[in-house]
């Protein structure tokens, strides 16, 4: 915060002794500790103000869409999480229902390897996201392996041309041959 050093703590520690007085210096320190620790309380408060206002506006619900779109990986895990822990017992949920709300006992839980229908739609709903992106993802191999494939094509018609006209050059500059037609 004031970045002061050992050497400035010193100074500040000699000069008071002088100004203050050995007898009056641990008063002096235990009032500058009581003022310090208001000072924090106060901004402690001031913090969690401005979260309940952060709450209340939906930043938090904000806060959320931009980790969702930053870190999707992370943010897949927390609410399948929050998802199997339940509303009530995750961390960011109170276990205190607001007041007027009726007091329920929880729906029975289904048995064990039994999906309902909203989860049965879930499901089917991500397979056939993931069989989407699967066909999309292939498209784009084979659309890479054209490119890198005419690619390919259009190199080996450049060597062609070049090695051809490295021939041609190569016959142009060599002396004629002398072939024997008398023998």
């Amino acid at each position: 915060m004031f970045d002061l050093g050992w050497s400035e703590m010193i100074l500040i520690g000699v000069v008071a002794l002088i100004v203050v007085g050995p007898k009056d210096l641990p008063n002096l320190f235990r009032s500058l500790g009581q003022a310090v620790g208001k000072a924090r309380g106060m901004a402690r408060e001031f913090t969690r103000a401005m979260e309940a206002a952060a709450d209340e506006s939906g930043m938090r619900e904000i806060d959320r869409t931009i980790r969702a779109a930053t870190r999707p990986l992370s943010y897949a895990t927390d609410r399948l999480r929050e998802t199997a822990l339940g509303p009530s017992r995750s961390p960011s949920a109170s276990t205190i229902p607001p007041a007027g709300t009726p007091l329920t006992s929880p729906s029975p839980t289904p048995a064990p390897g039994a999906a309902g229908p909203a989860t049965q739609a879930l499901s089917a709903e991500r397979e056939r996201q993931r069989a989407e992106a699967l066909a999309a993802a292939a498209e784009r191999r084979a659309a890479e392996a054209e490119r890198r494939a005419a690619e390919a094509e259009r190199r080996a018609a450049e060597f062609e041309r070049r090695a051809a006209a490295a021939r041609e050059a190569a016959a142009r500059e060599a002396p004629p041959t002398r072939t024997d037609e008398t023998a």
